[in-house]
């Protein structure tokens, strides 16, 4: 008989070998470890003992708590992954988890800057180059916060002359390498941080963001930083990610094929993108930009 802590030790390292992200791996097994504490509640220790009616139990209790359905469904998602492990392992016969279904939950549409907004948030951050940097990036390539936290120093390939730059995204946990171009506003924007970027030795950083110290800039510290200049610039209500769905929502509202925007932007599916087409007004010919203009 296996027990839960073993089991969950276990789904830790599998998680390892897969190459999750470390953001992941930590959200993961700190779900597990809150559905074993529940678990030991009602004394069952072993893999093998658990029921579909326990899981829903423990899903009622976060609700009651002030779990929201949306966290409640992230937490059901790290369950079901961690039983199907199990099986795969052959440490249960038949997996509790298939029976319990996803609480229902409205999902906001996606929220498009206004190009006042934007610039009024690059205004702002004007004189942090590195930040600047960041939202330029974010804002005229669409990659996803974590895949700028981990961008390399020769990811990012200058235009010269009017060839234009590329930057290159690695791939991470299931998600496709892609390449992006790099156009005149983001190419600019890096340079001119690289300028003031720390020094530091040969056996430093090699991420193209660090801290003063020469540490990658990690998620939560972008996050935290963008969020202070979106109140500084009076944008209520806005998040990092609004940053890659106005890039999403540009794209598309100038005419780009669907397919290439979702190639680019990295999503599994059309249907992602076909989402922000009900967002985009109708423009004359007239009131259509560049997107260098962006």
């Amino acid at each position: 008989m296996v027990k839960f802590n073993n089991a969950h030790k276990e789904f830790v390292e599998h998680l390892k070998g897969r190459r999750r992200s470390s953001a992941t791996i930590l959200a993961y097994g700190k779900d597990i470890q809150q559905l074993i504490e529940f678990l030991d509640e009602l004394k069952k220790a072993h893999v093998h003992e658990v029921a579909a009616d326990d899981i829903q139990a423990f899903l009622a209790k976060l609700k009651k708590n002030g779990y929201t359905p949306k966290s409640i469904s992230r937490k059901l998602n790290s369950t079901k992954t961690f039983f199907r492990f199990l099986k795969i392992q052959e440490y249960i016969t038949d997996d509790p988890a298939t029976l319990v279904a996803h609480p229902r939950y409205e999902t906001k549409p996606p929220r498009i800057l206004t190009p006042m907004e934007y610039r009024s948030l690059r205004d702002a951050c004007r004189d942090d180059l590195r930040i600047y940097a960041i939202v330029e990036v974010l804002l005229q390539t669409g990659i996803r916060i974590s895949e700028l936290a981990n961008l390399r120093l020769e990811d990012a390939q200058f235009g010269e002359n009017t060839k234009e730059g590329t930057v290159y995204i690695r791939p991470q946990e299931g998600r496709s390498e892609r390449t992006i171009p790099l156009n005149k506003a983001a190419d600019q924007a890096i340079k001119r941080y690289l300028e003031v970027r720390p020094k530091i030795g040969k056996d430093g950083s090699q991420h193209l963001f660090i801290t003063k110290t020469g540490k990658p800039l990690l998620v939560r510290n972008i996050r935290t930083a963008i969020d202070r200049y979106f109140r500084k610039a009076g944008i209520s209500g806005a998040k990092v990610n609004d940053l890659r769905h106005t890039w999403v929502a540009h794209h598309l509202a100038q005419g780009v094929s669907m397919i290439l925007v979702s190639k680019m932007a990295g999503h599994k599916r059309l249907s992602t993108t076909e989402r922000y087409l009900s967002l985009i007004p109708q423009r004359t010919r007239e009131e259509k930009v560049k997107l260098e203009e962006l």
